[in-house]
């Protein structure tokens, strides 16, 4: 079972850079879209039903803005769309299909990197998150929750950690928020299980500015977490860069697992 993340920074920009074609040779199972940055009438037939998947968008009230989605080569049993938070829902942040006993999630957290408020926003959701994911591993069901967290859980995970000390992505209180998802929640970075010394490597997003790309002075915030049996089945996690579809690189996940 394949599963491939991918924040878009816009599903238009991203599409008109090849993702289509690029996406049938992946054969995907499930594809987790975050910043759609569109809603359901801007979309064309194409991209509402991709390569024959199902698709499912959470899309935010504000036009060009966040939002997220599934494709689904197999008809989900349910979607749920949104937290059951109006702030959040509002801002298209969480999809999730469940198909028998596995569930996967397409997940965009809040960046605080604009403003101080948004900064707030970002620790809101977070609290609110938390819980919610801890629920979700006492289900009883295989979950993966999959997306851009805009954290980088620690110092391998980014370049220049030691002047993003300050910086949002990398404050200690989000790092340490992230360890308790995995600690004390109990879900498992299937990725940083197949790849636990990876550093270069490992990055997922780069900035537009000062030749970040071609230095690869990048981050680590698109990740895969999984509870763990179904985290124990993974056995591939590549990070695709070999094709530019935005500033996040596709981040795919092969697990031995039939839903």
């Amino acid at each position: 079972m394949r599963i491939i993340s991918l924040n878009l920074n816009g599903i238009r920009s991203a599409w008109n850079k090849g993702l289509l074609p690029w996406l049938e040779a992946q054969q995907a199972d499930v594809v987790c879209l975050q910043e759609i940055k569109a809603q359901t009438g801007d979309l064309t037939p194409e991209m509402l039903a991709p390569d024959g998947l199902a698709a499912y968008y959470h899309c935010a009230e504000k036009k060009g803005y966040s939002g997220v989605g599934l494709w689904c080569r197999k008809q989900p049993d349910r979607v749920v769309e949104g937290l059951g938070h109006g702030e959040f829902d509002a801002e298209g942040r969480f999809i999730r299909a469940d198909f028998g006993t596995l569930s996967v999630v397409s997940l965009y957290l809040p960046s605080g990197s604009s403003s101080p408020e948004r900064q707030e926003a970002k620790f809101r959701f977070m609290a609110c998150f938390l819980p919610l994911l801890a629920e979700m591993a006492k289900e009883g069901r295989e979950v993966i929750v999959c997306g851009d967290w805009n954290i980088a859980h620690k110092e391998i995970d980014l370049r220049n950690w030691k002047s993003n000390q300050k910086n949002s992505g990398f404050l200690p209180e989000e790092r340490a928020w992230m360890s308790r998802v995995l600690d004390e929640a109990g879900w498992v970075d299937v990725y940083r299980r197949l790849h636990p010394e990876a550093t270069d490597a490992c990055y997922t997003w780069w900035s537009n500015r000062g030749q970040a790309w071609a230095k690869n002075v990048g981050w680590r915030l698109d990740y895969q977490l999984a509870t763990p049996g179904i985290a124990a089945t993974a056995r591939t996690a590549t990070i695709w860069k070999e094709t530019r579809f935005s500033d996040h690189a596709p981040l795919i996940i092969d697990y031995d697992y039939a839903a």
